[in-house]
């Protein structure tokens, strides 16, 4: 195991097309009192308008703001960034921060941005992922889902989805964008911006598995007796009779869960093999797994072919205490999922 989520530092990516609000929603987040003891991550200082907000610079590369933050600018490696914050962190020539915040650039796809912090081994010592926020406009969300591919995905692999411009249209347009979101992404929380105006509680330090209750993820069908359990599907997320030009047409929300204690070597076996033969389909994978031998919640995530280790909590996040995993892929059934996953239990069974 990767030892105890808690002991590291979360960080919250914060992405969304061009023109989405995300820069809107940074700066009002940044001035907020919440915001104490945060380094936000962002391509240049001038994108949202630090300047009167300035108190000194600390070093040549980060400032620090009148509410507690720390900003910098990316470097060209992500991974390099994050190890360089914590490095003067530790030898006090910034001062402590305790969340990280990163922006991206409104093309950016968040794989590789995960990508990074999964696979350098620096940063998964000193930080952790704790969720992924996704700002959608309320005016030109529809059409962006209609025409880019980055739009689809941004949506389909975040935790959060932060709704802006509101103000701009009307009641029934945001109701008919957010309906197309949760059918798209059915686990992300949806929250309305009101002119980039959100308190970060709602959208930072929620952990990759909030209390969310069991509503959100669909009861299992006990395919099989004993340990040998299949959670059904959730609803045909993306599915949609009228609309084969979407982008989102092809992407789907598959929820599993498992009522007994589940065997690492099995879990692990099947995950493997997803990632091994479909990892090109899988736009995120995250778990909360209940295993034998495990006195507290393990939790599991990927993206595409990368898994990231697993990982203990402290605590579970409410009184359920089955094992759930959502896959997000874009072109692989159900039914895909489910046979790999039986296919790792005969294997396990076998003499």
């Amino acid at each position: 195991m990767d030892g105890s989520n808690e002991q590291r530092i979360p960080v919250s990516l914060i992405t969304g097309f061009l023109g989405s609000g995300k820069t809107s929603l940074l700066s009002h987040l940044i001035h907020h009192a919440g915001m104490a003891e945060t380094a936000v991550i962002i391509n240049e200082f001038g994108e949202i308008g630090l300047d009167h907000q300035l108190v000194e610079a600390v070093d040549g590369e980060a400032v620090l703001l009148a509410s507690g933050c720390i900003c910098c600018t990316i470097r060209d490696d992500l991974a390099q960034t994050l190890c360089s914050l914590e490095e003067r962190r530790v030898a006090g020539s910034i001062p402590n921060f305790r969340r990280v915040v990163i922006e991206t650039t409104g093309l950016a796809d968040p794989a590789p941005i995960i990508h990074s912090m999964m696979q350098d081994a620096a940063v998964r010592r000193m930080f952790r992922l704790d969720g992924v926020i996704t700002t959608v406009d309320a005016v030109n969300g529809q059409m962006q889902l209609d025409k880019q591919s980055e739009s689809v995905k941004q949506a389909a692999v975040a935790d959060r989805l932060v709704i802006t411009k509101t103000d701009l249209v009307s009641e029934a347009q945001t109701e008919a964008l957010i309906q197309r979101l949760q059918r798209l992404n059915p686990e992300a929380a949806v929250v309305i911006g009101k002119q980039g105006v959100i308190a970060p509680e709602q959208i930072l330090d929620v952990g990759l598995f909030p209390q969310r209750g069991k509503q959100h993820i669909e009861q299992a069908a006990h395919a099989h007796a004993g340990h040998h359990e299949h959670g059904e599907c959730g609803p045909d997320c993306g599915h949609d009779d009228h609309a084969g030009h979407r982008h989102d047409a092809n992407i789907r929300s598959h929820s599993f869960r498992f009522d007994t204690p589940l065997a690492w070597p099995v879990v692990s076996d099947w995950l493997g093999g997803l990632a091994y033969f479909h990892g090109g389909a899988l736009l995120r994978m995250k778990g909360l797994l209940n295993l034998e031998d495990e006195s507290v919640p393990v939790a599991v995530h990927g993206v595409q072919h990368l898994f990231h280790e697993p990982t203990q909590l402290q605590e579970w996040p409410d009184d359920d205490r089955s094992s759930r995993l959502v896959f997000i892929t874009r072109g692989l059934d159900r039914e895909t999922i489910a046979a790999a996953y039986a296919a790792a239990i005969a294997s396990h069974l076998e003499p």
